[in-house]
């Protein structure tokens, strides 16, 4: 049973209320009351890295930024081309994966425990082959590897140049410490721990990649067609721009990525800044939790 929605006093609130809407889901309200509301320990304490990354608007980029470059193992793409419904229920597939990461974040370790779990229990049961034969599994820890190594690079490249509060030396390896604690219990095995153990990681999968039509077609879907409404169009393309901005240029070249043609190469990351504030001032930040396990 959902919550009664309480109405909107003025233009922030309406705003950030339809863009929490859109990312959270119809349970969202009722999601974030149990995962900041929920007493006990957490994975993750206030002061943790992973907290700032994650309760920031450069997430919106970062998300972005993620699928794409995720799209670049022809296994993973496979499984996702396969299993996912991307494209028939892509505001679905947001919604879920927004509610893992703010559960793994902020909920009660309990809760973050049987995120987990349902995450797993659907992994192993995706399997399949590529195009080309390959055999693949949703569960198997070297896949799970590269899925966990680009996102956690993706989330990072977009603090680093649109959060409120980059992170320091300490707190990047923080950060990709505080996510090796959730990807270990995903079934990774050795996920990096610091910020350089990334970037050699992300270095040994890239023999690994190679651009696929499988991957151009879901590319071309999530930046050229999102099933949005015509006033959401223009400040989506600019996400979209920034989200092929921060792309490795061997991974824009693979995909073939270009700006939207409405948004200047020189307006772009300028743009994606006054958008990225705009979302931050517009949604308000998640309430302090409780404490640390």
């Amino acid at each position: 049973m959902s919550l009664p929605a309480s109405k909107p006093r003025n233009p922030r609130e309406q705003i950030g209320n339809a863009l929490f809407a859109r990312v959270a889901g119809p349970q969202g309200r009722e999601n974030r009351a149990r995962i900041h509301g929920t007493p006990g320990p957490r994975w993750f304490g206030p002061d943790r890295p992973v907290r700032t990354v994650h309760g920031d608007a450069s997430m919106f980029v970062g998300g972005l930024r993620a699928l794409l470059l995720q799209s670049l193992h022809p296994r993973a793409m496979a499984a996702v081309a396969d299993h996912s419904g991307y494209q028939g229920d892509p505001w679905g597939r947001l919604q879920r994966t927004s509610t893992f990461l703010a559960m793994t974040t902020y909920g009660a370790a309990t809760d973050a425990q049987k995120a987990v779990d349902r995450v797993r229990s659907v992994h192993e049961r995706i399997r399949g082959r590529t195009p080309l034969g390959e055999p693949y599994h949703a569960a198997d820890p070297h896949l799970l590897g590269w899925v966990h190594a680009a996102e956690v690079d993706s989330f990072l490249t977009a603090h680093q140049r649109y959060g409120a509060h980059p992170l320091d030396p300490a707190g990047l390896d923080g950060y990709v410490a505080d996510m090796a604690h959730v990807a270990e219990a995903l079934g990774v095995v050795d996920p990096p721990r610091d910020h350089a153990g990334l970037h050699a990681v992300l270095a040994a999968y890239r023999p690994e990649l190679r651009p696929t039509t499988e991957a151009r077609e879901a590319a071309h879907f999530v930046l050229r067609q999102p099933p949005l409404p015509r006033v959401a169009r223009l400040p989506y393309a600019v996400l979209a721009a920034n989200a092929i901005h921060t792309l490795p240029p061997w991974a824009r070249a693979s995909l073939q990525l270009r700006p939207p043609a409405h948004v200047p190469a020189a307006c772009v990351q300028p743009a994606g800044k006054l958008l990225i504030r705009t979302v931050r001032w517009a949604m308000a930040p998640p309430p302090t939790p409780t404490t640390a396990s």
